[in-house]
């Protein structure tokens, strides 16, 4: 209960705070735009830019412990895909269903529980996986969808597709820059330096409440199975496997927190992106980012015990 309490719930109160504050007309739902396009599209990339740009290549990135959370991501994504594809959703649908078991919410929601719960030296580990996690799961993701929508047509073009819409994103770019600063040993000035850190300090509290604005929008409708089959993908196999792999590997406890607990948020709301920017599958998403959302508090809660 004291980690559910202490941990936990500070988050969500954030997130309730901005649900609340757009459902009552107290925080205009184009203000969340606003907010969120400044989280995700420069608060966020500054930070994880900072992070990797001075992170410890050698020893934070730890082949058997991102093998274990990739393990367990992809797993979620093979389990979306074909449990929709056997419900009847079209290959499209199944691919975007696929990605909410893919795609957890290891920065909005990972990194501040786990900073709660085990102290900040602690998510050294936690930046190396998400350092990997949007290319690879916008990699794996676009990559099947564009050969889907291929099917039966050359594949010439998917090369470029695939490095377009990677090096669209934000969070892409940062975590880019950051590893090209840190493998050139290239100083940042520190005006520059405390530049980044006042944007960074609103990163994660803006991002939460925008997050709370967000969710507002999304009506949990649609297929109670697919919804259901997101949430299991998310916040059952995935840090389940992860936990495994772990204890196969024989990590060390601070890298088996990680690789559980960030397996273990909900699904993204980049989750919803990746369904609206090819238009399918839009409900199911949206609804698997709400209701796993709220099953996460009582999820993690469980992992956290689960957890030494």
């Amino acid at each position: 209960m004291t980690a559910l309490l202490d941990v936990i719930l500070p988050v969500f109160i954030v997130i309730g705070a901005g649900y609340l504050a757009v459902w009552r007309g107290l925080f205009a739902d184009s203000a969340v735009d606003g907010l969120m396009r400044f989280t995700q599209g420069f608060a966020i990339p500054c930070l994880l830019f900072r992070a990797i740009a001075e992170i410890d290549l050698g020893a934070e990135f730890s082949v058997p412990m991102l093998l274990a959370f990739y393990l367990g991501a992809t797993s979620g994504f093979i389990f979306g895909l074909f449990g929709a594809r056997a419900l009847g959703r079209t290959w499209e649908d199944s691919v975007a269903i696929g990605f909410c078991g893919l795609f957890s919410n290891s920065v909005l929601l990972g990194l501040p529980i786990a900073e709660r719960a085990f102290g900040t030296d602690a998510l050294r580990f936690n930046y190396a996986i998400i350092a990997v996690h949007a290319p690879f799961c916008y990699l794996l993701g676009v990559t099947v969808m564009e050969m889907v929508r291929a099917r039966g047509e050359p594949m010439a073009g998917l090369p470029r597709k695939v490095v377009s819409a990677m090096f669209h994103n934000a969070l892409v770019i940062g975590i880019a820059l950051g590893f090209i600063v840190n493998l050139t040993g290239m100083p940042i000035p520190r005006v520059i330096g405390d530049a980044l850190d006042l944007i960074i300090r609103a990163a994660l509290p803006a991002a939460l409440f925008g997050l709370g604005g967000i969710l507002y929008r999304y009506k949990p409708e649609g297929d109670v199975r697919i919804i259901g089959m997101i949430c299991a993908a998310s916040l059952v196999l995935h840090p389940a496997i992860g936990y495994g792999v772990s204890l196969l590997f024989g990590l060390s406890v601070d890298q088996l927190r990680a690789v559980v607990l960030t397996a273990a948020m909900a699904p993204g709301v980049n989750t919803y992106i990746f369904a609206s920017i090819y238009g399918t599958a839009q409900r199911s998403a949206a609804s698997g980012v709400l209701i796993g959302t709220a099953v996460s508090l009582l999820s993690i809660w469980l992992w956290l015990i689960v957890l030494p």
